[in-house]
């Protein structure tokens, strides 16, 4: 599969087999986001990788009321906590970039996950404040988002399919609609 089509069919994936991630593959998973530019390369992103089953069910119920709502996280073989350490951070045009830099260091790992057939869902409901208690984190660090990582399931639970359907994840706005060319009529 050529890149643009690794793009097109990635989508979130909130049904999984309980089959672990091989290390190999979790490896190369972190390493596309180790690998990924930042301002200034000061690569502000941090990971936090939880396998065990018990750590990602403790984990789901200590998220606050707002990531109480994503159990589905639950059956998910790998969670990663994408954190930033602030201190590590450039601010520019009244914008914190440590933010942007994880993003994109996230997105990489995304989607080298989807090219070995592994599933994710970029989340961003949880309780920042209860997570890192949870987690134990530094002060200088933000909870960016948080990830399931695993081998979609090939029947999608009633869960599964009206989270899916909830956000209109498949909507795509045509290029017309968001692409302005300066000096263009």
């Amino acid at each position: 599969m050529d890149f643009m089509e690794l793009m097109a069919s990635r989508h979130s994936v909130r049904d999984f087999l309980p089959d672990p991630i091989p290390d190999e593959v979790l490896n190369e998973i972190l390493e596309a986001g180790r690998l990924a530019p930042s301002s200034q390369n000061r690569q502000p992103w941090r990971y936090v990788v939880l396998k065990d089953p018990e750590q990602i069910k403790k984990m789901s119920l200590n998220s606050g009321l707002l990531g109480l709502s994503n159990l589905f996280i639950r059956k998910a073989p790998c969670l990663i906590a994408a954190c930033a350490d602030s201190s590590k951070g450039l601010r520019v045009n009244a914008q914190d970039y440590y933010l942007v830099d994880v993003a994109i260091s996230v997105q990489q790992m995304v989607l080298a996950a989807w090219n070995r057939g592994v599933g994710s869902c970029w989340m961003a409901a949880y309780n920042e404040k209860a997570v890192k208690k949870y987690l134990d984190l530094p002060k200088s660090w933000r909870v960016v988002a948080m990830l399931p990582f695993g081998y979609p399931a090939e029947k999608k639970t009633v869960y599964g399919k009206a989270l899916s359907f909830f956000p209109g994840s498949k909507n795509r706005l045509p290029l017309e609609k968001i692409v302005r060319y300066f000096g263009e009529h």
